[in-house]
């Protein structure tokens, strides 16, 4: 499965902290926000990431994350000239795709909570066997915001509005989304909405209708941020350090995941150790390391 982080957009929410770089490198307590998305696909087992952002924000997400093998990923990097809908990175990423399955994820989205890694190892196996897409649903108090989805009574999802004036429920579709390969066709043959946008909800619709979306609830013990207001950015950072704290675990430290999941090795990780171990991230990887947890926090 390949795995895109679409990490475009202007950031005009949150002007001037976005006037000179992108929403998606500004910090999320110790890290980068675009380490939180780049977390989950990692977490899901994907190792080829395309990163999707605008002309002038691509070369400084390269200048972070490089060719990703430090993280035992391969990156590579499109352009999204304008903001045309977040179904339009399924035709930006068709050449990476190939002939393979896909997920997506929002630069500006994080996911947290325990079990969580196992939730995205099934989307993965769902899509890659050709069982269609798997969305995630979270519970939100102002639905009129996000697209909705409406349940029957046997909690089957039988709808999808996007940004409903009277919501028929209160679970919105969150920023992650996996898909067999039909994606990429069923993007390009979208028409453009009322708002010029090639819409996710669109494409989410297409599998509804064929009976092959499975809408996938995070609810107790599960936290989705999408951190696009200054309130929202401070809610994020709180979130964070106080689960690091009180945890004594990392959200989203990739070169935990790259190292636990095998993908690079004792040496690769102790060169980034040399280079962080003046700050608590650094300690913390020098724990990892010596082997001091024995659960990890997805």
């Amino acid at each position: 499965m390949k795995g895109i982080i679409l990490a475009g957009g202007s950031g005009t929410r949150l002007y001037p902290l976005t006037m000179v770089t992108s929403k998606q490198l500004l910090p999320i307590y110790d890290k980068p926000m675009i380490y939180y998305p780049m977390s989950v696909l990692m977490n899901a087992g994907i190792r080829d990431i395309l990163i999707i952002s605008t002309p002038q924000d691509t070369p400084r997400f390269k200048s972070l994350l490089g060719d990703g093998h430090q993280f035992g990923v391969n990156l590579t990097y499109e352009v999204q000239l304008s903001p045309d809908g977040l179904a339009q990175a399924f035709i930006i990423g068709a050449d990476i795709i190939g002939d393979d399955s896909v997920a997506m994820v929002l630069g500006d989205n994080i996911f947290a909570g325990h079990g969580l890694k196992k939730r995205l190892k099934a989307a993965v196996d769902n899509a890659e066997n050709g069982k269609g897409a798997t969305v995630f649903g979270y519970y939100v108090d102002d639905p009129e915001r996000f697209g909705i989805v409406e349940f029957d009574k046997e909690g089957k999802a039988v709808s999808i509005e996007e940004k409903p004036e009277h919501p028929k429920s209160n679970y919105c579709v969150t920023g992650l989304y996996f898909y067999d390969n039909r994606v990429v066709e069923y993007a390009k043959n979208l028409k453009p909405s009322a708002r010029g946008e090639l819409e996710i909800t669109d494409l989410n619709r297409i599998y509804l209708e064929e009976g092959c979306l499975n809408v996938e609830l995070l609810g107790q013990g599960f936290t989705w941020l999408d951190t696009g207001t200054h309130e929202s950015l401070v809610d994020a950072t709180n979130f964070v350090k106080t689960v690091e704290q009180h945890q004594h675990r990392k959200i989203a430290c990739l070169e935990e995941i790259a190292y636990l999941n095998g993908w690079i090795s004792k040496d690769e990780l102790t060169e980034v150790y040399e280079v962080m171990k003046k700050n608590q991230y650094g300690q913390y990887l020098k724990d990892v390391m010596d082997g001091k947890y024995r659960e990890h926090l997805y």
